[in-house]
């Protein structure tokens, strides 16, 4: 493949003997007769290599190989030095300033080709890498985000939920502000199951999933699947009133959806209880007080007929 390679001398003669290979090689050369012009061309060109001259009038072949690698910064792009001298310590301070490999000049032809194959398969195997590493992080961040979710409903996990609820008990105690949690459990789910099967019973949770992640409003809040057949919400910057009317309007849109349920009798669709619950950062430690408020408010509710919310009182 035809690339563009970059040669930089102050020998007229020399670049044109270099550039003559370089075509003969079915490749592009691209000239500067000094290391100023050749940052410039490169910054403007993206040549694909660069045959780099290491004395010259300005500023020499070591400062132009380190500031063309701070114009780039992020990709690498092979630097062949090409030097009358053939002294180790030349060797040592070209490798030091960025560059890849030297040359002796006067500059052979086959060792120049050779140079130049055995550097694009280094690129090449390079680029294979990065994209390999890429599409491993792509997958470890896919695998991440599926380890948040759970399998059955879609929506956040208890693993994802117990990491969420931490972070806001921290954020609430600095900020000094409260946030909510609604902890529901779906009402006579058992005999559901046992009436209707333990798919139509999946399907029902999946259905509730979605009446719960309809209720988050903003992109703050969460719905999570806590356990078995039952859900929390978790309203940051959301007092108790507001809580409560989240609350309401879950059970009011679950139940809007008819979904029929002959094993309760009260009702005759599937409904759920809700406890609803503050963290109030001037008492609260942990956010395991603010489950365990919820959870009593929520054995509350089903105690006093079901279907229904129930706020619990403060701390």
């Amino acid at each position: 493949m035809a690339q563009k390679i970059l040669i930089v001398d102050d020998s007229p003669t020399m670049l044109a003997a270099i550039s003559r290979m370089v075509q003969a090689m079915k490749h592009t050369p691209l000239t500067a007769g000094s290391g100023e012009e050749a940052v410039e061309i490169f910054v403007r060109e993206h040549p694909a290599f660069v045959l780099l001259d290491v004395n010259m009038p300005g500023i020499n072949g070591y400062e132009t190989a380190k500031r063309i690698r701070d114009a780039s910064p992020a990709d690498w792009v092979p630097i062949i030095f090409l030097s009358a001298g053939d002294y180790d310590q030349d060797l040592e301070r070209a490798i030091e300033s960025g560059g890849d490999d030297y040359l002796v000049k006067p500059v052979s032809p086959v060792v120049l080709s050779a140079k130049i194959r055995a550097l694009q398969r280094l690129d090449g195997m390079r680029r294979n890498l990065r994209e390999l590493s890429d599409e491993l992080s792509s997958a470890n961040r896919r695998l991440e985000q599926v380890s948040l979710l759970d399998g059955l409903t879609g929506i956040a996990n208890r693993r994802h939920f117990d990491n969420f609820i931490a972070h806001q008990a921290s954020d609430a105690r600095r900020r000094r502000e409260p946030f909510s949690l609604m902890l529901c459990d779906v009402d006579f789910f058992k005999p559901y199951n046992d009436t209707y099967g333990h798919l139509a019973g999946d399907e029902c949770l999946r259905r509730i999933a979605g009446v719960l992640e309809g209720c988050c409003r903003r992109d703050t809040d969460l719905a999570a699947r806590y356990g078995g057949e039952e859900f929390v919400l978790v309203l940051p910057d959301t007092p108790a009133a507001g809580a409560e009317v989240v609350a309401e309007r879950a059970r009011r849109d679950l139940a809007a959806l008819a979904i029929p349920h002959a094993a309760s009798p009260p009702f005759g669709v599937v409904t759920l209880s809700a406890g609803v619950s503050v963290f109030a950062p001037d008492t609260d430690r942990e956010p395991q007080s603010l489950i365990a408020r919820a959870d009593q408010a929520l054995y509350r509710a089903k105690e006093t007929g079901r279907n229904r919310v129930v706020v619990a009182g403060p701390a």
